[in-house]
């Protein structure tokens, strides 16, 4: 068994044990969305660019790309952060 399965295996296990989402557990990033004026990212890893018509956050996944309008950044921890403005698109950039 190569070991992306076995690592796939461990969390989908322990995500049952616990009762969590499978995601959480890997500590992969969780997004929300509320219309097109603003995004909550859990689990990132810090902000890499910053304007007000692009954001690029720095996640376990890759880098996420937010571009629109007016954007700012609203709240900020250690493990979350709200981005707030004229959403346009949000993509990953490998």
């Amino acid at each position: 068994m190569d070991r992306n399965r076995r690592e796939h295996g461990v969390l989908t296990a322990a995500a049952e044990l616990f009762d969590l989402p499978a995601d959480v557990v890997a500590g992969l990033p969780r997004l929300e969305m509320v219309g097109s004026r603003q995004l909550y990212v859990e689990h990132h890893a810090g902000i890499l660019a910053y304007s007000e018509t692009q954001i690029d956050i720095n996640t376990p996944a890759g880098v996420l790309r937010v571009r629109g309008t007016g954007l700012g950044l609203m709240a900020m921890t250690a493990e979350e952060l709200r981005l707030g403005g004229n959403i346009s698109a949000v993509e990953w950039v490998r």
